[in-house]
Order: C-alpha cells, then sequence, then structure tokens
C-alpha cells in the first residue's frame, strides 16, 4: 500500500491497486474512501482496511459509477454506513447498478466498443446502491475536515469527479490514465474532448500530483505537455 501525506498532514493511502486502484484520504479523524473496485475484489478490500485498522468509512466518494469503481459501494455503505457521494449525472446508473457504456479512443477500442460496449457493459452490472450526497459542479469538504474538494471533470462519463486535496495531490478517476509513459490518455470515454478540456481544469489547480483510479500518479509536466498537444489539435479542427 502506498501512500503520501499532504502539507495539512492528511494521508492518502492507495488501499487497492491493479484492477482499479482505491484510494483512502484520513485526517486522523475522518476517514474518506475513494472509489471500490470490482465485486470480486470485495475480500480483498475488506482484509487491506483491516490491516490498516480501519473502522469507520465516514464518506464514501466515488469518482463515477463504472462497475469497477462503484462495484462495492452498497456493501461500504452497509458495513460502516457511510454517506455515498456521487455527480448528480450518475445517480441513475448507481442506483441501478448499471454502466454508462463510453467510446473506445484508440484504433483497437473504438472498433471494440462499436461492436461489443453495450453487450460487454451488461455483464458487468452491480449491487445497487442509493446516493447519499449529489454533486453538481464543484462540492467543498471543508465542512468534512478537510482543505479539499470535488471538482466536476467530465468526459470520460458526464458525472466524473475529481478530489483535489490541499491544492497539491488530485485523484482524478479515470479522466487520466497512469499506464503509459508518454501519456495520460484513457482508452475509453463518453466524450473524448470534454475530457481533454477537464484536464485544463485540473491542471488550474496547483496539484503537481495526478492520481489515477488505473496505473500510477501522473506528474505535472506529463499532464500539461499531453494537455497542451491535445488541446491544440481540437483548437484546430473548430
Amino acid at each position: 500500500m502506498k501512500c503520501w501525506k499532504t502539507k495539512s498532514g492528511y494521508l492518502i493511502i492507495r488501499v487497492l491497486s491493479g484492477r482499479s486502484n482505491v484510494f483512502l484520504l484520513s485526517n486522523g479523524t475522518t476517514n474518506i474512501l475513494i472509489d471500490t473496485s470490482v465485486s470480486r475484489l470485495w475480500p480483498k478490500l475488506q482484509k487491506q482496511l483491516h490491516k490498516l485498522g480501519v473502522n469507520s468509512i465516514d464518506y464514501l466518494i466515488l469518482a463515477h459509477a463504472h462497475f469497477d469503481h462503484a462495484a462495492n459501494a452498497s456493501r461500504i455503505q452497509a458495513k460502516f454506513s457511510s454517506k455515498v457521494i456521487v455527480q448528480r449525472n450518475e445517480k441513475r446508473y448507481l442506483s441501478a447498478g448499471d454502466n454508462i457504456v463510453p467510446n473506445g479512443t484508440t484504433f483497437l477500442t473504438r472498433p471494440l466498443m462499436n461492436l461489443l460496449g453495450k453487450r460487454l457493459f451488461h455483464l458487468f452490472r452491480y449491487l445497487p446502491c442509493s446516493a447519499d450526497v449529489l454533486v453538481d459542479s464543484d462540492f467543498d469538504l471543508n465542512g468534512f475536515g478537510f482543505n479539499a474538494r470535488l471538482l466536476h471533470t467530465p468526459g470520460h462519463t458526464a458525472g466524473s469527479m475529481s478530489l483535489i486535496v490541499d491544492d497539491e495531490i488530485a485523484l482524478v478517476g479515470d479522466a487520466m490514465f497512469g499506464v503509459f509513459k508518454s501519456s495520460v490518455f484513457p482508452p475509453y470515454a463518453e466524450d473524448e474532448d470534454l475530457m481533454i478540456r477537464s484536464w485544463g481544469k485540473l491542471l488550474d489547480t496547483n496539484c503537481s500530483l495526478f492520481l489515477p483510479a488505473h496505473g500510477s500518479g501522473n506528474n505535472r509536466l506529463l499532464v500539461q505537455n499531453d494537455y497542451q498537444k491535445r488541446i491544440k489539435r481540437i483548437t484546430e479542427q473548430q
């Protein structure tokens, strides 16, 4: 489990990695879980939380409602009485345990999603979960004891969100990937131009590290270079 400490002393712990990252944000009093991974990893998620001595999760933030982020949300809610926070556009999918079907963004994923997208994503339905807090755009977490805020970063899905902690570290869900050395571009998105514009919103913060749900962290320079290259293409096409 990898851990980062912010300037305010908050701990960000990567509880699960691999199939999909799960993070815990703690100020020593209040615990916030970010995402829950896939259903089959529920036993491992419980084991990791037990290892950390986590007996309470006050809030669960879902970057969006895809199965690899939200599949264990109802279990977390039931076990810890956690308040579930999701962007308003994701509510109907979360409450149905269903998935927004994204488009492919690469020469490999475009034909795959065109042919099999709806059929594949239907196989990944998960236990429905009710949302307790619905976010529209920005959402301040000062009332929860954190110098942090949720930022609406649509593109991968219409309701994708990122968590900005101490204006230093951003947990960005699937707005970016951390799999490729030279790019942060995800292989799936509902609206890839909108997703790239969301990178601009993330770069408008002072964050130097961007932690995605898949792969390892991206530094600011990598994000800036990829953003500048891709936003230029979008602008030229308009």
